[in-house]
């Protein structure tokens, strides 16, 4: 029954900026560790950026560690991740994914239970 919407993908030029957001069904944000991961076609799901559900603690990959930002808004029910810097490499479909079954998120995608449909980010250089 969660639910999760991304939004906030689209064309931008490499160095530049873009925010992802995901809406989530009620209460999911401050119940679950958040992720986003992001997907090449033929390429496996890559861990970008995980958050603790009581917003505590962050993770990221090296890839993306000193560029990427995730942050959460339970008021608002609603993940973020804030891109800057981007390349061309950063080119991917980007999903939001929520640890449904707490088992405490991490990088592993196969511990997140609930995902969203993705959107398109494309970096141009």
């Amino acid at each position: 029954q969660v639910q999760l919407v991304e939004s906030g993908g689209g064309l931008v030029q490499a160095g530049g900026s873009l925010r992802l957001s995901c809406a989530a069904s009620e209460r999911t944000v401050s119940s679950y560790a958040m992720g986003w991961f992001r997907q090449v076609p033929g390429k496996d799901r890559e861990f970008l950026a995980t958050i603790s559900w009581s917003g505590e603690s962050t993770y990221y990959a090296d890839s993306v560690k000193g560029r990427f930002t995730i942050s959460k808004d339970n008021a608002k029910n609603t993940v973020r991740l804030q891109m800057n810097s981007l390349k061309p490499e950063d080119t991917a479909v980007y999903y939001c994914a929520a640890d449904c079954n707490n088992d405490y998120g991490g990088i592993q995608k196969d511990r997140y239970d609930c995902w969203g449909q993705g959107t398109q980010v494309t970096v141009s250089s």
